[in-house]
């Protein structure tokens, strides 16, 4: 196989966001309130650094092993997500990883996996709250993380 033949991080984000459904906030929101579970899918370090309210952290990378209700995911999770016929709301970053883990989900059988276009960055960029080190913190992302990772 060829150089050419590879398939970049970029072509598997923009085929991933081909197959899913991405919300904004406001949307977001709305599932949120109609008990939509929202999934950070970022890493430890990055989900304590700030996360959305309510969100709980399944590693991107840990996702299909964990979402099911593995032990290691806190119970509220496992329930939330037992139920594939709900909505569930990812993010990450800016959008990438969370765009891969709802195609993943989406092959696992979950009817409704949703990304958050932008990921946090969006969301703390329009002014939405974030939960930073445990206390609400409007400007966590903006200052922080503005990485190059998705």
């Amino acid at each position: 196989m060829s150089r050419q033949d590879h398939l970049s991080v970029h072509d598997l984000i923009a085929a991933a966001k081909a197959h899913i459904r991405e919300v904004a906030a406001p949307e977001l929101l709305e599932l949120q309130q109609a008990g939509s579970p929202v999934v950070d899918v970022r890493e430890p370090e990055e989900f304590a650094e700030g996360h959305l309210p309510g969100a709980v952290n399944i590693p991107r990378g840990l996702l299909e092993f964990e979402v099911d209700g593995h032990p290691a995911v806190n119970y509220q999770t496992a329930e939330a997500l037992s139920h594939r016929e709900r909505p569930v709301v990812l993010y990450c970053l800016s959008g990438g990883r969370s765009a891969l883990a709802a195609e993943a989900l989406k092959r696992l059988g979950f009817t409704s996996p949703v990304s958050l276009a932008g990921g946090i960055l969006h969301w703390a960029d329009a002014g939405h709250p974030v939960v930073a080190h445990g206390r609400l913190d409007y400007a966590a992302c903006q200052s922080s993380q503005h990485a190059t990772h998705a």
